[in-house]
């Protein structure tokens, strides 16, 4: 399935139904997958390395000191992630800010054991 096909069917999902809540986090995931391969780093890498985590607001943040690759890529992901989030909100008559706290919760919840996560104001380790 293209990228371009799994966008145009997370956007027919209403995020008020719990599954297609977690459909539109996996999907998400799998976009962002593959529009990273181009660094030298990938998202997985950056996580695994502690360079990298999730926070409550739905986007990526830096844990500690990275490169400008590593910035870079959560520069890139974020943005998409954005790109998605107000194409969510706008077809299910939401906030955007409604679709990012969902899109975060659920990315902190998903996070593997020894990533970190950022659910308030300090980051902890999962």
């Amino acid at each position: 399935m293209s990228a371009n096909l799994m966008k145009t069917n997370l956007m027919k999902l209403d995020i008020n139904k719990p599954l297609n809540s977690l459909v539109i986090a996996f999907i998400s995931t799998l976009l962002l997958v593959f529009s990273t391969q181009v660094f030298a780093i990938n998202l997985q890498s950056a996580k695994a390395q502690g360079l990298v985590g999730e926070t409550a607001s739905g986007y990526l943040s830096v844990v500690k000191a990275a490169s400008n690759e590593v910035k870079a890529l959560i520069q890139d992901i974020n943005s998409k992630r954005k790109q998605v989030y107000e194409q969510i909100a706008r077809r299910n008559g939401t906030t955007l800010s409604a679709v990012e706290h969902l899109a975060g919760k659920k990315a902190i919840e998903k996070s593997k054991p020894g990533s970190y996560i950022k659910p308030a104001d300090r980051w902890l380790r999962k």
